[in-house]
C-alpha cells in the first residue's frame, strides 16, 4: 500500500485494495485522493494508500469495467478525474466482499480460544 509504514498500520493482502476501492466509490463518485483519504480514515489510518498503489489499482478496474472515469473540478477548485461505479462493478464487489467475509470468519474461527471440550 505504501511505503509510510509504522507499527500501527497494517500490509494488504494482493487484491484486497481493489475491494476496498470499489466499496469506497459504491455510495458515489470521488476522486483518487478523496479515495485514499477515505480508506486511510475509515480505518482508523491503519492502511495508507500511496499513489504508487492506488492509481494502478484504478487503472486495473477502469479496465475490468467495475469502475468508470469522468474528469471534473475538486473541492478545491482543481481539475480530478473522479471514479464510479458500474453495475458490473457493484456486482463485482457482493462477490469479493462475500469471499473477504468467508476468510474473515475462518481465520477468526482459528485465532479463537479452543472451546472447553465436556467429558462424555
Amino acid at each position: 500500500m505504501s511505503t509510510r509504514r509504522t507499527d500501527s498500520q497494517l500490509e494488504l493482502m494482493q487484491g484486497t485494495l481493489d475491494l476496498l476501492i470499489l466499496q469506497t466509490v459504491a455510495p458515489g463518485q470521488l476522486h483518487g485522493h478523496a479515495i485514499a483519504n477515505s480508506i486511510e480514515r475509515r480505518s482508523g489510518e491503519a492502511l495508507q494508500v500511496g499513489h504508487g498503489s492506488l492509481y494502478p489499482a484504478l487503472q486495473r478496474l477502469l479496465k475490468l469495467g467495475f469502475i468508470v472515469a469522468e474528469d471534473g473540478i475538486s473541492e478545491n477548485n482543481r481539475k480530478a478525474r473522479f471514479y464510479r461505479l458500474t453495475a458490473k462493478g457493484r456486482k463485482q464487489l457482493v462477490v469479493e466482499a462475500s469471499k473477504w467475509q468467508k476468510l474473515s470468519d475462518a481465520i477468526t474461527r482459528i485465532l479463537a480460544p479452543a472451546a472447553e471440550k465436556t467429558p462424555l
